[in-house]
């Protein structure tokens, strides 16, 4: 049985209206919901950036949802900070939080001042990461000394299942590399050819848990307005790594972005007027093996399309025993945008 979610978009949406929005999609019958861990938008028409660990607790404490954020261990966190965070929530709320490491945007990270290190240390600095954080979630006092340093850290408060880690990637070799580790695989929308291959690579190298999807579209009731959401709020989100790993700050994703044209924005979202056609889209993506869905609608006003795909799309991707009361709460989670980092 597919999983439908809800993707809340920090980059997009004050702290406050967005949990509005989670709690109304809840009510009309999603499953779960993800969010991402930024401190800078995309664009500076998008405009919001809420901090995702403070927003969780309220999200969590106000619907019966499943909820997973993408985040980045390393530099802006130290690792303790990310198992101390997850554990906790973990604690509060058992089988219905998961979190993705990555290794990270320079958007995101350029804060502390640091050096903005080439993806193969990041790569290696976050499996250091993901050590640690599941020794501090079985409780271990850790020492560790790498490209991240840990001095006699322990966690008090260890949660009876700890978090799933499910690992974000936009690549086949990193879908791979990743099966070492992770409790389960999310990525981005991409052309059907790829997820194909990332998903055979991931479990063909041993790789466990749900297949998970992020999938960017805009709907409008007229196709015009639709394009014109997409083409406002994600133009920067078009281009392929390394300029979203790299660039530092909305200011630049907006200057690259200038002249992207709408065609460009449909490679990357799924832009349609027709509920039919997102039905489609979806039950494909569902065809190819994965496991839950998780929907962003790339416009900032969330209530219409909530409101639209809960009566139009939702039933038809639900089998007949699923519904739309039943959030799965006991379910052990396993669940991007570019944020996968990967």
């Amino acid at each position: 049985m597919v999983t439908v979610g809800f993707h809340a978009s920090h980059e997009q949406i004050s702290p406050g209206q967005l949990l509005k929005d989670v709690q109304h999609a809840e009510r009309a019958g999603f499953g779960a919901a993800m969010c991402s861990d930024h401190i800078e938008p995309w664009s500076a028409r998008q405009g919001h950036s809420g901090f995702a660990w403070s927003w969780l607790g309220a999200a969590l404490a106000t619907t019966g949802l499943r909820f997973g954020v993408v985040t980045a261990p390393g530099q802006r966190y130290h690792p303790t900070i990310i198992a101390h965070a997850s554990a906790t929530l973990a604690s509060m709320f058992p089988g219905r939080f998961w979190f993705a490491p990555g290794s990270g945007e320079n958007m995101n990270e350029h804060v502390t001042g640091d050096a903005w290190p080439p993806k193969d240390i990041r790569q290696r600095r976050l499996e250091e990461c993901v050590d640690v954080i599941r020794r501090l979630h079985r409780g271990e006092e850790v020492t560790h000394r790498g490209l991240v340093t840990v001095e006699q850290a322990r966690i008090w408060d260890v949660p009876d299942s700890p978090p799933p880690l499910i690992a974000p990637a936009i690549s086949v070799d990193t879908a791979r590399r990743a099966a070492a580790w992770a409790d389960g695989l999310v990525t981005i929308n991409q052309p059907a050819s790829k997820l194909k291959d990332m998903l055979a690579a991931y479990r063909e190298a041993g790789g466990r848990g749900k297949a998970v999807l992020q999938v960017h579209l805009s709907w409008a009731k007229r196709e015009e307005e639709a394009a014109a959401i997409g083409l406002d709020q994600w133009r920067t989100n078009t281009f392929a790594p390394p300029i979203p790993w790299d660039l530092p700050t909305a200011g630049h994703f907006d200057g690259v972005g200038e002249h992207v044209r709408e065609e460009q924005v449909r490679a990357s979202v799924n832009v349609s007027a027709s509920l039919a056609r997102h039905v489609e889209w979806l039950s494909e993506y569902v065809e190819l093996g994965f496991d839950e869905l998780y929907l962003h609608f790339v416009g900032q006003e969330q209530a219409p399309f909530i409101d639209a795909f809960a009566a139009e799309v939702l039933p038809q991707l639900r089998t007949p025993e699923s519904s739309p009361a039943e959030p799965q709460l006991a379910a052990a989670a396993a669940t991007p945008a570019s944020d996968a980092s990967a």
